[in-house]
Order: structure tokens, then C-alpha cells, then sequence
């Protein structure tokens, strides 16, 4: 739960957010981050498809039902840490 915020010493976190900054800051500097092979693709085209549909409305439809189901997973989350942070358990 949130206890184990405060269990992480200081420079732990300060090695995460450093890391962190790393990675953003240094760039696409490998093959595999080199864009200029995936140039005729779209951004999400892998190959295979769950969200999209050759109709608009259906399309619609599923987008619209997975922007709901993340809203509600992100509501579900807060609920859990507040729950967490009252009672000292998310159950």
C-alpha cells in the first residue's frame, strides 16, 4: 500500500528520478528507437488489430468504450489509495 512510499530511502528516489530523467533526456539514440525504418507506418500499426474497425461508428463505439473502462480503472486506483490512506488497507 502507501506505507511502503515512506519505506524507500531518499536516494532510492533520487536514483529513480534520476534514471527516469536519463531515459528522457538522452533520446532515441539505438536502431530499434530509429524511426526513420518505421517511416511508412502508422503510430499503433503492429500488425494486428483489436480497436480499430473499417466502420466509423463501430469504431467510435469501441474507442468510446475503452476511454470509459480507463476512466473507470484510474477512478478504481484512487479509490483503493484513499481507502489505504483511511484504514492502512486497500481490502
Amino acid at each position: 500500500g502507501l506505507a511502503a512510499v515512506s519505506k524507500v530511502p531518499a536516494l532510492g528516489w533520487v536514483q529513480m528520478v534520476a534514471y527516469a530523467a536519463y531515459c528522457e533526456l538522452s533520446g532515441p539514440r539505438t536502431r530499434a528507437a530509429n524511426t526513420s525504418d518505421y517511416a511508412d507506418l502508422a503510430p499503433g500499426d503492429y500488425g494486428w488489430t483489436v480497436l480499430t474497425s473499417s466502420d466509423p461508428a463501430e469504431l467510435t463505439k469501441k474507442l468510446n468504450a475503452e476511454i470509459a473502462n480507463s476512466r473507470l480503472a484510474m477512478v478504481a486506483i484512487l479509490g483503493m489509495f484513499f481507502q489505504d490512506g483511511l484504514t492502512g488497507s486497500a481490502w
